[in-house]
C-alpha cells in the first residue's frame, strides 16, 4: 500500500462561502462517519486536521522574499483539511476521496501520492 495525501479545498473567506456554514454543519456527521470508515479499514495513516483561513504565502519576487496574507490572495479556495490514507494506487485513493460528503456542497478533494525520500 502507498500513502496518499487528501487535501480538502473549500471557500472559507468570501462573503458567500461554499459550502455555506449551514451545509458544513449538515455534512459534519457524514464526514465524521466517512473518516471513521477509512479508519475502520486500517487505511487512515494520519487523522484529519483543520486549518485556519488566514495563513501566509511566501514568494521570491524582485530579488527578495514577499510575504502575503492568506493562502490564496486572488482566489476563494483555502485548505479546509488534510490527512493521509493508505491505498493500493491512485484509482483506489480516488475512490476513497470520492466518498467525501463535502464534495456535494462544492468542496474539492485533491489526491497526492507520497513519494519516498531517496
Amino acid at each position: 500500500m502507498q500513502e496518499f495525501l487528501l487535501v480538502i479545498h473549500r471557500d472559507l473567506t468570501s462573503a458567500n462561502p461554499t459550502p455555506t456554514p449551514e451545509q458544513m454543519k449538515e455534512a459534519l456527521k457524514p464526514y465524521q462517519e466517512w473518516i471513521a470508515g477509512i479508519a475502520a479499514q486500517d487505511r487512515l495513516v494520519a487523522p484529519p486536521k483543520r486549518w485556519d483561513a488566514d495563513g501566509r504565502v511566501i514568494k521570491h519576487e524582485k530579488k527578495k522574499d514577499q510575504v502575503y496574507s492568506g493562502p490564496y490572495a486572488e482566489g476563494k479556495e483555502s485548505i479546509g483539511g488534510l490527512f493521509l490514507i493508505k491505498a493500493k494506487d491512485y484509482d483506489d485513493a480516488v475512490e476513497i476521496a470520492k466518498g467525501c460528503p463535502i464534495i456535494q456542497y462544492g468542496a474539492i478533494v485533491e489526491v497526492r501520492m507520497a513519494v519516498p525520500v531517496a
